[in-house]
């Protein structure tokens, strides 16, 4: 017997797909995550796959959650078509997080994943 190599997705609201499907930006300061700083792991909405652990979340002051290192291989990077921001993505199903950015300096890893709460959900550390 052979299976399908079926992904399973979780429903979404209407504005968590403006979102996480068709790439739009939730408000600043409006989400749930922004300053939200619990111990755990932080997972991609759509699909339950791990993206980002609490400890390498920081607060920017954007206005979006932001963190400096994602789980290895969790986090896609696509240049965006204008060629001045870089998006990110789920890996495991491309669901669109937010952006990334270099050269801020607000941490040491010099990197900023401004990453839409509604994106997001999160698991507390046990």
């Amino acid at each position: 017997m052979q299976y399908s190599n079926v992904m399973l997705l979780n429903s979404l609201t209407e504005e968590e797909e403006k979102i996480i499907i068709h790439k739009g930006t939730e408000q600043p300061f409006s989400g749930k995550f922004d300053a939200f700083f619990e111990e755990g792991i932080y997972a991609c909405r759509r699909c339950n796959a791990p993206l980002y652990i609490s400890n390498n979340k920081f607060h920017s002051g954007c206005g979006w959650p932001s963190f400096d290192q994602e789980i290895k291989d969790a986090v896609i990077h696509i240049p965006d078509s204008d060629g001045i921001r870089t998006e990110i993505q789920c890996s495991t199903c491309k669901a669109h997080l937010g952006h990334v950015f270099v050269g801020e300096n607000f941490t040491k890893k010099n990197t900023r994943h401004c990453v839409n709460s509604l994106s997001l959900q999160f698991v507390p550390k046990k």
